[in-house]
């Protein structure tokens, strides 16, 4: 019998046309990884994606600008400090699972891919009732709660870390690493070229200070107090701080020479090539794109996340080496000087550097996509 085929505007012809669903969202961490997803499934298999995220979160914007279709649920997390605010989460949830379950059944999707975020839970739950195919992306190195109840059920479950069989099946636990975004990989472009970009001196020590597209306020204040003690000491400095700083990174680097402040870096091939030594969150987007560049880094996780992951994903690296870990509470006293003793040690960046280089797993979108064609026989 031969396979049926589906011939669609744009499709290939006599190729069947996946139609494919990918959910998550709420951070660049979730939503850049999910992009690169799409991008391998759509170039590869021309897969008709819709993307589901959750209304008022950056991927309403971001899923759209890359070209792709987004429906958004009315979903938030819950508050687990202050839990009598969570009322409204529960209604929302009971919405979005009936809208959900509405996308599911109007879509018919092949296959319903989580990367985490308020929105994967909903909608994957409801391919799960359907009977559909679900692959997750569980990126860091503590499984989140709606992923560890997501993968009783989940055909495939990509990860990027070793020893996740604590958390999930082992018989479908894939290591895949972490998508990371392909124009940060441009080899073109020399160091020269990238710090000239930024206005820099490709001849002296970097520090690029990153802290997400909101910002990270202990890390900017932890900068704010003693950036003069960074100028003084020969360092140049990327510094994003996030719209939420507004503008005091500009006005304490005022006369400064060799500091360059923004709110957010749109070039960020050019900020990595830069800089001899990265300071960062520890989200597992982020660390992926530092062991794929193979950049030392001083990691200060962030203490308001799920299971506290970050703190996890940090110590995966601290605890050989190839990162410094400084915990959030303690980094207004210590950053500032586990940089100036790094920056000045090139045997223990260069050290660095190669340990975390070694934990990097290349072309992780493929590897995804891989899983994505077994599952349906593609």
């Amino acid at each position: 019998m031969n396979k049926k085929t589906t011939e669609t505007p744009g499709g290939i012809v006599g190729k069947r046309r996946p139609r494919i669903v990918i959910s998550g969202g709420g951070t660049g961490g979730h939503i850049f990884p999910a992009l690169s997803i799409a991008d391998e499934l759509k170039r590869r298999l021309d897969a008709d994606i819709l993307f589901v995220g959750a209304l008022g979160r950056m991927e309403m914007t971001k899923v759209p600008e890359a070209g792709y279709r987004i429906t958004g649920l009315s979903v938030a997390g819950f508050n687990r400090k202050k839990m009598w605010k969570n009322f409204g989460v529960i209604i929302k949830l009971l919405s979005s699972m009936n809208k959900a379950k509405a996308i599911i059944d109007e879509f018919k999707p092949e296959i319903a891919i989580g990367v985490g975020g308020y929105a994967s839970g909903p909608i994957l739950k409801a391919a799960q009732k359907k009977g559909i195919p679900t692959l997750l992306q569980e990126q860091n190195s503590y499984a989140g709660v709606t992923n560890k109840l997501l993968a009783k059920k989940a055909d495939c479950i990509c990860v990027a870390y070793d020893g996740m069989e604590r958390f999930f099946p082992d018989t479908r636990i894939v290591k895949t690493g972490n998508p990371i975004r392909k124009k940060l990989l441009d080899p073109l472009k020399s160091r020269k070229e990238a710090a000239g970009s930024f206005g820099l001196n490709p001849e002296k020590k970097t520090v690029l200070v990153i802290g997400g597209s909101l910002g990270a306020l202990t890390i900017n204040e932890s900068i704010e107090t003693r950036i003069k003690d960074l100028v003084a000491a020969g360092i140049q400095l990327i510094w994003q701080t996030g719209k939420n700083f507004g503008n005091r990174g500009t006005e304490v680097a005022k006369g400064l020479k060799g500091v360059v402040v923004t709110q957010f870096i749109t070039d960020m091939a050019s900020a990595y090539k830069s800089a001899d030594l990265v300071v960062s969150r520890a989200g597992a987007a982020s660390i992926s794109e530092l062991q794929a560049l193979g950049k030392p880094a001083v990691l200060v996780p962030s203490p308001n996340v799920a299971e506290d992951h970050q703190t996890h994903n940090a110590k995966a690296l601290s605890d050989i080496g190839a990162a410094a870990l400084v915990r959030d509470a303690e980094a207004r006293d210590k950053l500032i000087d586990v940089v100036l003793e790094l920056i000045s040690n090139k045997e223990k960046l260069d050290d660095m550097s190669q340990k975390i280089s070694r934990m990097a797993t290349h072309d992780s979108d493929m590897r995804i996509a891989d899983e994505v064609c077994r599952i349906l026989k593609m």
